[in-house]
């Protein structure tokens, strides 16, 4: 009896062992912090975002370019002209070609693009083994989960389950789609000094960058949000007077 049934148990025992290692390779739900701009009323945490442009400056801006974006722009996280003027100035960009037809570079201006980390996606690739950092201007819209995809991503670097072997050049991210990113972790304790005195751990400088990618993507946002509680304020107030006028002028008729 028990040779009869013997290839099936020995099949079912291959089989948990396969399922295993699937299921150690699921990708668990996205981390849920708070952020300031969430819900139909929420609006831009300035602070945040600016702590957020720091992390990037001093950390992500050493991989990942954000094309899209002028310092100018940092004027909509609340910089002032002279912030954004040093931090331009503290930079070096292309600047063009001079008389003789040679690029030259130079300190950033206000109006100038962030500063890319390298000259091109060749360059970058060959940098890190093939892979391209990619560019964050719109990273918070280009993934499924926005903000949450990118807090828990920079939260998500941990040791892989058993039995799950790592490539060279890769580091397990239990958030990363398959798991094994390029990016080694970007983040630690300390890694940057906050102005205004915050503890710069993992998860707040995560919620920083998070919040300021957020901003860089959806820059409008805050005004359209605006916009729209003063539309339905405006509603509300003109259908109340709507009424008030209806049971003035029909009071008579009703009486």
């Amino acid at each position: 009896m028990m040779r009869r049934f013997a290839p099936l148990l020995l099949a079912l025992g291959f089989g948990l062992i396969a399922a295993g290692p699937a299921r150690a390779q699921e990708t668990p739900p996205l981390l849920r912090p708070h952020f300031s701009f969430s819900g139909l009323f929420g609006g831009l945490n300035e602070a945040s975002a600016q702590r957020g442009f720091w992390v990037y400056y001093k950390v992500c801006s050493n991989c990942h370019s954000m094309h899209q974006l002028h310092y100018r722009d940092l004027a909509g996280i609340g910089l002032t002209p002279a912030q954004i003027k040093a931090i331009a100035a503290s930079v070096t960009v292309p600047l063009g070609l001079n008389d003789q037809g040679v690029e030259v570079s130079g300190p950033g201006k206000p109006t100038s693009e962030f500063r890319s980390p390298f000259p091109n996606a060749a360059a970058a690739r060959a940098v890190f083994n093939g892979a391209a950092p990619p560019d964050l201007s719109l990273m918070a819209n280009a993934r499924v989960g926005g903000p949450y995809y990118i807090y828990s991503l920079l939260n998500g670097f941990v040791k892989p389950p058993p039995g799950v072997k790592v490539p060279p050049g890769r580091y397990y991210n239990k958030y990363f789609p398959g798991h094994m990113i390029a990016m080694p972790p970007p983040l630690h304790n300390g890694v940057v000094t906050f102005a205004d005195g915050t503890k710069a751990t993992v998860p707040q400088m995560a919620h920083d960058v998070a919040t300021f990618l957020y901003w860089a993507a959806n820059p409008e946002e805050v005004a359209r949000k605006r916009m729209g509680v003063r539309v339905v304020l405006f509603l509300l107030i003109l259908t109340g007077l709507t009424y008030a006028l209806k049971r003035k002028i029909w009071s008579d008729v009703e009486h």
